[in-house]
């Protein structure tokens, strides 16, 4: 896998998170070329707002993303500017699947998964940072 870890005028960052959207009602309206719709939109947005998107991909019903973000973009204002544009130019295309399974503005449902993605987990950092003073033995639990 590529390295991650990026730069900055004053930081050095891996920051990364898995999204998860849903289509509205849980109707199953991304078909393939949805699907390729959507990940070149997504990757768009991704770009103009200075994250990158790594991974994309989903069922007919739901679409996963693995985003490289800066620590100066909120995930929550990412989630929003990916959600609206794809909606909204997804809306524009006029897809028959999705014209027939969905109605109205919205494509996606209000809320979304956002999870912390990292090369270890708690556990490892907590002992980690423990540890830092050189005398290995781990200190502060509780």
């Amino acid at each position: 896998m590529q390295e991650l870890i990026r730069r900055g005028r004053s930081v050095v960052y891996e920051l990364s998170v898995h999204l998860v959207f849903v289509t509205k009602y849980r109707r199953r309206a991304i078909s393939d070329r949805v699907r390729e719709h959507l990940k070149a939109t997504c990757t768009d947005v991704c770009q103009k707002m200075g994250a990158e998107l790594k991974e994309f991909d989903g069922e007919d019903d739901h679409v996963h993303l693995l985003v490289s973000y800066p620590p100066k973009l909120a995930v929550s204002r990412l989630v929003n500017s990916l959600k609206l544009v794809s909606s909204r130019l997804l809306r524009k295309r006029d897809f028959p699947e999705v014209r027939s399974k969905l109605w109205g503005e919205h494509f996606w449902t209000p809320s979304y998964f956002a999870g912390s993605t990292g090369g270890a987990n708690l556990e490892t950092v907590k002992r980690y940072i423990q540890t830092q003073r050189g005398d290995n033995s781990p200190r502060g639990r509780r």
